[in-house]
């Protein structure tokens, strides 16, 4: 204490702790903890930000107010994931955009969250990002995002590529739209939503087949050209042709039927309709916050996915701070342009013989 003489116990504090007193001066105290009120603190901070309880109910106040100023410093931790060592069968990987960012994640077929990147993009140079976290699996299973094919041959060449069957059959309804207008459009979309009921090689074989005789049949309206209205040609089927090149695009390059050779999931199911359902559920619960404290968010819930509460804590570290910006150096001598005003330049009033009357 103040006086420097050596404390006694003094019983008990309501809460449980250890009272202590100085026999000299009388005073009292308990010992004070740092480090374990800002871990409380951080479990608090956690357990409001992935539940569904408001900042006022865990306060026990109207406003929410006390809690928010207790645990403002929180923000500023970020959890991070332990370093993937397995080798799973088959990985997926989607993008789920939150305010001006892309987050890449990446789930085993396991059901377990591997990896995450944040990106402005679905960019190769992201994609490779997300994936240099990983070791390379036996088959990705994708939605067809752009820039994964690259990053794909970069960074795992001998993994094999299945395009999600249920991202093939949205995207070619969205060209043809659900009641197509001709005969052609309606006979496509209807073979691509028959892709569900391909299990085997045969059933494969026979769908390949019927697209064959599609191609037979209404080929050559993907190749009509119409004069449009600004004096160019365009195709007249243009959606048709769309979705046709979309199908072509992904039989050719062997994307369709990974699955029945190598067992693999072949859609992004348990990664769009679980995680990044959760995590959408997640921030519209929380609706209002900034764009950074999102991303916050977003990393606590996909932590804590795999880790236990205790487990996340420790991994939870103060994210590094950007270095200041270099003071830029003065240049020496008259300036060429400046703001400065100079009366040669005409600014003041002109007196002599150009300023007579």
């Amino acid at each position: 204490m103040l006086c420097g003489t050596k404390l006694v116990k003094n019983g008990k504090h309501p809460s449980g702790t250890q009272r202590w007193r100085c026999k000299n001066c009388g005073t009292s105290s308990v010992r004070k903890r740092p480090d374990l009120t800002q871990r409380e603190q951080l479990r608090e901070f956690v357990s409001w930000l992935t539940g569904k309880h408001s900042q006022p109910e865990i306060d026990g106040t109207r406003t929410g107010r006390t809690f928010r100023r207790r645990t403002a410093w929180c923000w500023g931790m970020r959890p991070t994931l332990p370093p993937c060592k397995t080798i799973f069968h088959a990985v997926m990987v989607d993008g789920i955009w939150i305010g001006s960012w892309c987050l890449l994640i990446a789930l085993s077929d396991t059901g377990r969250v591997l990896a995450w990147q944040w990106s402005g993009g679905e960019t190769t140079a992201a994609w490779a990002a997300l994936l240099e976290q990983i070791p390379s699996p036996g088959v990705l299973v994708s939605d067809g995002g752009s820039g994964l094919p690259s990053a794909l041959r970069q960074a795992w060449p001998h993994t094999q590529h299945q395009r999600c069957l249920f991202h093939l059959q949205l995207n070619v309804t969205r060209h043809l739209t659900r009641n197509p207008r001709t005969r052609a459009g309606r006979a496509l979309r209807q073979l691509v939503m028959q892709l569900g009921e391909v299990w085997d090689e045969d059933a494969a074989i026979s769908w390949q087949i019927r697209l064959d005789e599609w191609w037979r049949a209404f080929g050559h309206l993907t190749r009509e050209r119409t004069l449009l209205r600004n004096g160019n040609f365009g195709f007249t089927h243009d959606r048709l042709r769309k979705a046709w090149l979309l199908v072509r695009n992904v039989v050719r390059k062997n994307l369709l039927f990974t699955y029945i050779i190598y067992g693999n999931p072949r859609t992004t199911s348990p990664l769009e309709g679980g995680v990044n359902a959760q995590l959408r559920d997640l921030l519209k619960r929380h609706r209002g916050m900034s764009e950074e404290h999102r991303r916050r968010a977003a990393e606590w819930f996909l932590t804590l996915h795999e880790l236990s509460l205790d487990e996340a804590l420790n991994t939870a570290a103060p994210e590094p701070q950007k270095p200041p910006p270099k003071p830029q150096e003065e240049p020496t001598g008259p300036a060429l342009y400046d703001t400065g005003l100079d009366a040669s330049e005409g600014l003041w009033k002109r007196t002599g013989w150009a300023g007579r009357a």
